[in-house]
């Protein structure tokens, strides 16, 4: 595409197309992974959700304190693969053998404990070892990733986890994000790699569905829902004010 071509709306059509193919994608699973949330949430326990890598920790911060969230959710913001603490550090911390495993550890993750690890390209060191280790503790995990861009990845990528696993295969349940390989999604003339990343509109289009799926489940069950209002519209810290004790201390950035 040339600069006179409309980037923008090529851009949008992606976009919405890679959301229409997450949308199309039989409802089983989701529905299944969203009972499971609300029967844990009915219970008054929290939801772990860790995003490991780079940009994936956006994906812990899109449903935690947020505007319509629920505030069950517990987000696992490790400093360690934060690109506010460098890019390329981030992405050799992600690289690193046993880092994951540290974060489960250090979160005291167990038995009766559910985690969601959100990772667009489900094949680094940081999210395999997280995942293995959640496991062998007992943890129920949900990988939101996607499958064909962990499939297409080779075995002996740099990036991968030793084993040259698959979080999709790793967890207990998974969520496909349906994110192309290489994620960025546009062909601009005399650039060579491709611009325009999609990673984030799926990753947030598929957690923010699953979230509002629970607390429909949790709806049908006659439970009040403690859902995050705005503080910057009115009434909300009034609202959120309600709540606030009963999560504080429990939920650890709260």
């Amino acid at each position: 595409m040339n600069a006179n071509s409309d980037i923008m709306s090529a851009y949008m059509d992606t976009i919405i197309e890679l959301l229409n193919e997450i949308k199309s994608e039989p409802r089983e699973r989701l529905h299944q992974v969203a009972s499971l949330l609300a029967d844990h949430i009915a219970e008054d326990k929290l939801v772990y959700l860790y995003g490991p890598g780079g940009h994936s920790n956006m994906n812990a911060t899109e449903v935690f304190f947020r505007a319509g969230g629920l505030m069950h959710i517990s987000a696992i913001l490790d400093e360690g693969t934060m690109i506010s603490n460098g890019a390329l550090r981030s992405m050799a911390i992600e690289r690193t053998p046993g880092y994951g495993t540290i974060v489960i550890e250090d979160n005291k993750l167990g038995p009766g404990d559910i985690l969601i690890i959100a990772n667009a390209y489900g094949i680094n060191t940081a999210c395999i070892d997280a995942a293995v280790e959640a496991k062998r503790r007992g943890v129920i995990t949900i990988a939101v990733t996607s499958v064909g861009h962990a499939e297409a990845t080779p075995k002996d990528h740099i990036a991968r986890h030793p084993s040259a696993q698959n979080l999709y295969e790793v967890c207990d349940y998974y969520l496909d994000s349906k994110v192309k390989p290489g994620d960025a999604a546009l062909q601009i003339d005399g650039i060579e790699p491709k611009m325009g990343s999609t990673s984030t509109f799926a990753n947030a289009f598929l957690l923010n569905s699953l979230m509002m799926t629970t607390a429909a489940y949790l709806g049908e069950k006659g439970i009040e829902v403690p859902v995050w209002r705005s503080g910057n519209a009115p009434g909300g810290d009034e609202w959120n004010n309600r709540f606030i004790q009963r999560f504080k201390g429990r939920v650890r950035w709260l």
